[in-house]
This record gives structure tokens, sequence and C-alpha cells, in this order.
């Protein structure tokens, strides 16, 4: 079992900013600052403890707010379509969807959104720690979990963009993002961590391949998102 324990180290002399680390973590990650007109395919294998397996393919062109999920779990299969203000939904090939289908698969708009939102933000760090709205601890932490050391930073949100206390965790060397972690309320140690594991380049950005998803409070595993294009 992995244990995700470590001693934060608040830097004094610090060797740079907290935007100056976040300069170079997205330097690594997108080279060629090609994030804001991303535009590509990619699919994500989601293994879950407690439910069956789950493949999406995730579409998004963020230039013309375009975002498609289509998902295949067993012998169902769902897609969710957000193009500008228009969102489109269908299921098993057909977009007359009853209101018990809706309602066992939560297959509406308000999830769709919610669904953009998450792919977009989990696949688009570190750069998309530069929406407005969040708010980046300037004080840089050296943290050693499981006997490595890592520059973290520790993020918060404005209250109407949310409400979650997050650490991101890179590289020393190279500034790669590794982990990170948030909490509902710090003080109860709830919440998850998510170790990043190899990569892969999706449309010249440099994605994690593999997240796999713990319990903050007693380190239980919950499951693994990979990725392919």
């Amino acid at each position: 079992m992995l244990i995700f324990i470590g001693f934060l180290i608040p830097i004094h002399s610090q060797l740079f900013s907290a935007d100056e680390l976040l300069n170079k973590a997205i330097e690594y990650h997108d080279p060629n600052s090609f994030w804001n007109d991303f535009k590509a395919s990619f699919y994500v294998k989601m293994e879950s403890v407690k439910r069956p397996l789950r493949t999406s393919k995730i579409t998004l062109d963020l230039k013309q707010s375009f975002f498609n999920l289509s998902v295949q779990v067993e012998e169902n299969q769902w897609t969710s379509t957000i193009n500008k203000d228009l969102c489109e939904l269908s299921f098993n090939g057909t977009k007359e969807i009853s209101k018990e289908i809706q309602n066992k698969f939560k297959l509406n708009c308000e999830r769709a959104a919610m669904y953009r939102d998450y792919y977009t933000y989990l696949y688009g760090l570190p750069m998309k720690l530069r929406d407005a709205g969040t708010l980046i601890d300037p004080q840089v932490i050296e943290k050693l979990v499981d006997g490595i050391s890592y520059w973290v930073l520790k993020v918060t949100y404005e209250p109407e963009v949310g409400s979650d206390t997050w650490y991101f965790y890179f590289d020393q060397k190279t500034y790669a993002l590794k982990r990170y972690q948030f909490f509902h309320d710090e003080s109860l140690n709830d919440g998850e961590y998510i170790i990043l594991e190899d990569e892969l380049e999706i449309a010249g950005i440099r994605m994690p391949k593999d997240r796999s998803w713990f319990y903050n409070s007693d380190n239980t595993y919950l499951g693994k998102d990979t990725l392919s294009n």
C-alpha cells in the first residue's frame, strides 16, 4: 500500500517564487504554448474498485468552445456534446432519451458541462492554474513524500470558482507535475490524492498517462485512469 506521508518545509530563502515555479512547470508541459488553442481527441480508460470499466473518448476544441464526450460502459454507450451554448445528448444511438435513463445514467446538460470542466481542468494542468479566480500561495513548499522531495504549490480559489484546497507536487529537476491532492476541509484530512505516472503527448501537450486515486484519510485505493490517443 502506498503511504502518503510527508513533511512540509517552507523555503524561506526561495530559489524562485510560486509564479516562477508555475512558469517552469507550464514550460515543461506546454513548451510551445499550444494549450489555449488545444484541439484534439483522446481516450481515458477508468478502472474503479466499485464500478465497471468505463471507456471515454474526449474531444476538445478550446478555441471553438467545443466539447464531446462519448462513453462506453458494458453494453451501453452515450454521448454529450457542448458546442458553444448548445447541448446535445444521445443514448445508444438515439436522442430520444427517457426520464428513467436520464436519471439512471445522470445524462443531462448540467452533467455534460461538469465533465467538460473536469476533463479540461485535469488534463489542462498545470496550465489551468493560470485561470481567473485561482489563488496561488506565494510560498513555495518543499515536501518529502515516500522518500522523494517535491516543490509544492498550494492553491485555493475565489468562492465563485471553488472551495477546495489543492496541493500540486512538481519534480525538482524537470518541474513536471507528479501528483496532486485536494481537501474539502483540510482539518478533517478528507479528499483525495492522485499519483501521476508516465506521460503521453497529445497535440503538443505533455499529459499524465496514468492517474491513480487514493483517499487522503487512509490511503484507500479508488481507481486508475489511463490515457491513450
